[in-house]
């Protein structure tokens, strides 16, 4: 069983910055792939950027791109999610999720994580 921990969440003002952590425990494979989502009300949840944790490929969303960076503590088996001039669009509750068959790609498709955590609340002022 993997549990994931996500913190980090807040409010801040458009252009403003936060980073999220995300620490996987638990039993978990060599290549498994690690990644954040993110949802607002009514709608379904979308992806944002994911990393191989075998050799750390990474895939972004075009709308974050440029402006969110994902990266990852192997020894503490935690992901980083650091976002750069946030928008009001970025508002959301974000989810990090793991999956255990990542392979060398990173994907954007939800059902490649069987593991999710507990989301953490992010809003975007304008």
């Amino acid at each position: 069983q993997v549990q994931l921990v996500e913190s980090g969440g807040g409010m801040v003002q458009a252009g403003g910055s936060l980073r999220l952590s995300c620490a996987a425990s638990g039993r978990t494979t060599s290549s498994f792939v690690m990644g954040w989502f993110r949802q607002t009300p009514g709608k379904e949840r979308d992806f944002v950027t994911s990393i191989t944790w075998s050799n750390g490929n990474t895939l972004y969303a075009d709308s974050v791109k440029g402006r969110f960076t994902i990266s990852k503590d192997n020894a503490n088996k935690t992901v980083y999610l650091q976002m750069l001039n946030l928008k009001p669009e970025d508002t959301g509750v974000y989810y990090c999720a793991l999956g255990l068959a990542g392979g060398y790609f990173a994907t954007r498709h939800a059902e490649r994580f069987g593991y999710w955590g507990q989301g953490t609340q992010v809003t975007v002022s304008s």
